[in-house]
């Protein structure tokens, strides 16, 4: 994993700011999540730890991370015992993945006391543990039991042990013969993995950017190392370990040219070359605030509302269905000039028709050949009841016609309502657009009303933008967003722009009486497209026009409006020109 000892211990390095301050709020967003916000005399942090097997990590914050209303256990239990407590300070042992945090703090007693919280960074090890003054374990945010692992039990009441430890160098204090020794005796494998088993808490992308370094670029087998590439390695160790001492490190994230992160580091990455993108940061905490959130925001959100993406798909699922066997029917209603013909037909024949005659072959005068047409009777029923048969059926497809056509406009409608739902709930970033769009719903009859009394949040304003020529851009957070934004907020004078055919959020151009110029409208265009299912196309085609030739249908879904007297612009969706403008 890349967040090895090594980077954690520039994190730890970091943290020392924090030394001397007190704890003010604990809170739990998830079952494997912990925030503390501590006071300092420069302002308050918030330290963020996350026990969760493929983001385990701990840093400094600054996003704005939702606190649930109801607190589990675990954090109670925190707020017991290190609530208002002082920061005495941050320890880590050599380069392993775990840092102490120790705190004094008053016990139910009165009595001042020391307790330990132990952030293990270790993967799916990964666990946050309560220790108390006596080395015992009072709690853990996960519980390692008999039945999950032989070597080391994670139980209240049991004395903390260290995870088991390999013996291998720590590159922070080890000395070129030592190096060199192990480097040479090291177990025939390629170098990057054999360096992973000599020094203590690097990672591979770390030893690979070494073996890149030594080798420039080629492949290195550990028993085929030459001593002019050992003394590369040991010069690029040694210059890896003053940044780190010195504080100077270059902290990268490496992407792919579609913008997917993959890893990152606290040394400028190499190993690459043209095949990624390289983004530098200017600390450990701001790394890995960016990678993680950037890499796990969709399936934050997913984990969040599982429940409405479960609901949402289910509802289109049933409303597709419904509309495949309306247009079938529609299908069969096909036939209704056919039963007007046989109706006419009979009516114009009817002197020829004998009660019990099952079959009337007519000249069919509607058609210039007048061809015959062969017409089934009813032989229980008179030539007179046989036409009104006949009419009756037509009668009926005609009404089943009108009330299908409309069904199914009703239908469409709904779906693409569901579908700019489903779209807005995959962009929402924070509980609170959760619950908006769960109101909404609501609202709309699909999800019923909760028996609970809690007030629900405020909703959040629109999200805020500014154009490169000063101009506020505002953007819709769901459908009820567009709505207020779009009907009530925005002025006459305002652009209103949308992307064409495809769902997505109104954008609002507060123009104040002046004309936007181009460059405005077109970044406004951009970001309509990054607000839109069609966030990840090539080219999107945006319509815009003034505010005032917008307006709503009368009984129209939230969101769904017409326009006229409008443009289109096509541009090409660019996140990174997206999050700048952002306000």
């Amino acid at each position: 994993m890349a967040l090895d000892g090594a980077f954690l211990y520039a994190v730890k390095n970091e943290l020392q700011a924090l030394i001397g301050g007190r704890v003010d709020k604990i809170y739990q967003p998830s079952r494997e999540e912990i925030v503390i916000t501590v006071r300092t005399k420069s302002g308050s942090k918030k330290l963020y730890i996350s026990a969760n097997a493929g983001s385990s990590r701990v840093h400094v914050t600054e996003k704005n991370i939702d606190n649930p209303q109801i607190p589990p256990m675990f954090c109670m239990l925190l707020r017991k015992h290190i609530g208002g407590g002082k920061l005495l300070g941050i320890r880590q042992d050599g380069l392993e993945r775990i840092l102490f945090l120790d705190f004094e703090c008053v016990n139910e007693l009165g009595d001042v006391v020391t307790v330990t919280l132990a952030c293990e960074i270790m993967g799916r090890c990964s666990n946050l543990v309560i220790i108390s003054q006596e080395g015992r374990i009072i709690d853990s945010i996960k519980r390692v039991d008999g039945e999950m692992s032989r070597e080391r039990l994670v139980l209240p009441g049991m004395p903390y042990t260290l995870p088991p430890r390999d013996s291998r160098l720590n590159f922070l204090n080890a000395d070129d013969d030592e190096m060199r020794s192990a480097i040479r005796s090291a177990n025939p494998a390629e170098l990057s993995k054999a360096l992973i088993r000599i020094f203590e808490g690097i990672s591979p992308i770390l030893a690979r950017e070494w073996t890149f370094f030594a080798g420039h670029g080629s492949h290195i087998d550990s028993d085929l190392i030459t001593e002019d590439q050992i003394d590369r390695l040991i010069f690029i160790i040694k210059r890896t370990r003053d940044q780190l001492l010195s504080g100077e490190s270059c902290f990268s994230a490496a992407s792919t040219k579609e913008g997917q992160l993959k890893d990152f580091s606290f040394i400028r990455l190499s190993q690459f070359g043209t095949m990624m993108y390289t983004k530098e940061l200017p600390s450990a905490s701001e790394l890995l605030d960016y990678f993680y959130f950037e890499r796990d925001k969709a399936q934050r959100t997913k984990q969040r509302a599982n429940d409405l993406f479960k609901l949402l798909i289910n509802l289109t699922e049933r409303v597709a269905r419904r509309i495949s066997v309306q247009r079938e029917e529609l299908a069969e209603c096909a036939e209704k000039d056919y039963f007007r013909l046989c109706g006419d037909l009979i009516s114009a024949n009817i002197y020829r028709i004998v009660k019990g005659d099952t079959v009337l072959y007519a000249e069919n005068f509607y058609e210039e050949s007048c061809p015959t047409v062969e017409i089934s009777l009813d032989p229980r029923k008179s030539p007179s009841q046989n036409a009104q048969k006949y009419y009756t059926e037509y009668k009926k497809c005609v009404k089943a016609e009108e009330m299908l056509t409309l069904r199914i406009e009703k239908g469409e409608e709904e779906l693409q309502y569901l579908d700019s739902v489903f779209d807005a709930l995959t962009r929402a970033d924070s509980e609170n657009d959760i619950i908006q769009l769960r109101l909404e719903l609501r609202e709309q009859g699909y999800v019923r009303s909760g028996c609970g009394k809690t007030k629900p949040p405020k909703a959040l304003p629109p999200i805020e933008y500014r154009s490169s020529d000063g101009f506020t851009v505002l953007v819709g957070r769901n459908n009820l967003q567009n709505d207020q934004l779009t009907l009530k907020f925005a002025e006459k004078s305002d652009i209103w722009l949308h992307t064409q055919s495809i769902t997505g959020s109104h954008v609002i151009i507060a123009s104040e009486g002046k004309t936007p110029p181009d460059r405005t409208i077109e970044e406004a265009a951009i970001i309509a497209a990054c607000n839109s299912r069609g966030r990840d196309s090539s080219l999107v085609p945006v319509d815009y026009c003034l505010a005032r030739y917008v307006r709503k249908p009368v009984g129209a879904k939230p969101g769904k409006v017409i326009f006229t007297n409008y443009k289109t612009a096509f541009v090409k969706p660019d996140s990174e020109l997206e999050k700048q403008l952002r306000v």
